[in-house]
């Protein structure tokens, strides 16, 4: 079967009907697996468009992130002497990134899909976008909601160097603390129509002199909801021993939910982190409402360039993207029925403990999606669909993407513009 990794532009006979501009997507690759998982995105996602006949516009960002994995040769030189060169790719990648999700935000693009990149640049575009990430659990039968701050917190911050020591500065505020409550009390209304139960918040609040208690006081006051502040020991003791409450929003310091998303997946049995994918909101005014989709495992440098990756987080990723901001109609549930049926015929990466390669799963996926006709095939494609579509190219070709956006983003000398293997 052909698959699709590339749009070209094709003219409809005659005058074109008005219509809408095709969605955007903006990608971000870093290094590592980032070209592995960025094929693999781009592969399904066309798949999915032209097999919905909805337009899609890919933009990549122009420049290849690194790793922590690309910049640790530099840590072990001789003295730190790499230090200082550490400090000044991350900022350079920092810098380049924020800015491309202002543009992105700016010509209205509402969803990117970016790979891993190192961890010290990303975190310091989420502080300065004021960055949530966003999961939904079913904990036997009680709905969460997990809220994990990036804004603020030890995640966040600078470093300062002197010899033989690291001084990190992070800061907490009341107006970032509110606007995280807020962003929560709203998401779970949207999740759930009769609203939250509680808001539990998992922070180390007892090392801010109070100022914690205070913010979330009036806030539950103002708001008439409870909120309850926690010890992250005390929330991990309350869901181990007790069924969570129905409706409870989780809102808590990166530093716990980075530890306890992958416990609660499988304390609930929700699988294995590395084949979950999850959402990023940024609530900086300048970007409101731009969600950034990553896969939660990391950059997984060892495997590059062994056709080894696992890759079902991306085809999650592909799949929500294109339902949510594509308008590919039971894209989601239709990925889930095909996961479903390879794992039954045993069809996964040698870290799932199968015998296939990559290429191999993704082949087998978009198979099962042939296989079976789109819930909404019967629905016509809107005016002007095929204005801008996808054009079927074999599997393992290279993913060449237009890139649309203005050249105004330059990469740093010595980085990547165009696609092709990460070093």
């Amino acid at each position: 079967m052909n698959d699709m990794n590339e749009y070209t532009p094709v003219s409809p006979a005659g005058p074109a009907p008005a219509a809408d501009p095709a969605p955007t997507v903006g990608l971000a690759v870093g290094r590592g697996t980032g070209e592995e998982v960025a094929a693999v995105f781009t592969r399904v996602l066309g798949h999915l468009a032209t097999r919905h006949e909805r337009p899609v516009t890919l933009v990549r960002s122009p420049r290849v992130y690194h790793s922590y994995v690309s910049l640790r040769p530099l840590a072990i030189e001789p003295g730190g002497a790499g230090v200082p060169e550490i400090r000044r790719l991350s900022a350079e990648d920092a810098a380049h990134y924020e800015e491309w999700l202002r543009a992105r935000a700016a010509a209205g693009t509402r969803v990117v899909f970016r790979t891993a990149i190192n961890a010290q640049s990303l975190y310091l575009v989420r502080q300065r976008l004021r960055a949530v990430k966003v999961d939904t659990l079913d904990a036997d039968g009680a709905r969460l909601l997990l809220v994990r701050d990036e804004a603020q917190g030890f995640y966040t911050g600078g470093n300062t160097h002197t010899p033989g020591h690291v001084s990190r500065t992070t800061e907490f505020s009341r107006e970032i603390t509110e606007q995280l409550l807020a962003y929560a009390l709203r998401r779970a209304r949207e999740e759930w129509p009769e609203g939250p139960a509680r808001i539990v918040m998992a922070y180390k609040f007892h090392l801010l002199d109070g100022a914690l208690d205070a913010w979330v006081r009036d806030f539950a006051a103002r708001e008439g909801i409870e909120v309850g502040v926690f010890q992250p020991d005390t929330v991990n003791r309350n869901l181990v021993a007790h069924r969570p409450e129905d409706r409870t929003v989780l809102l808590a310091g990166n530093e716990w939910a980075d530890i306890m998303h992958l416990v609660l997946l499988d304390r609930y049995g929700s699988g294995r982190q590395e084949d979950h994918c999850t959402r990023n909101v940024h609530l900086d005014p300048d970007v409101a409402g731009l969600v950034e989709y990553q896969t939660v495992h990391g950059s997984a440098d060892d495997l590059e360039g062994r056709d080894l990756l696992n890759p079902v987080a991306t085809l999650r990723a592909a799949a929500a993207i294109a339902e949510r901001y594509v308008g590919c109609t039971g894209a989601e549930a239709a990925a889930e029925a095909a996961l479903a049926r390879l794992g039954s015929a045993g069809i996964r990466t040698p870290d799932q403990g199968g015998k296939h390669a990559t290429t191999g799963v993704v082949d087998a996926f978009l198979g099962e999606l042939g296989a079976h006709p789109p819930a909404s095939a019967e629905e016509p494609a809107r005016a002007g669909a095929s204005a801008q579509t996808w054009a079927p190219v074999p599997a393992g070709a290279p993913v060449p993407v237009t890139a649309t956006l203005a050249q105004a983003l330059v990469p740093a000398p010595g980085q990547d513009r165009a696609p092709g293997l990460a070093r």
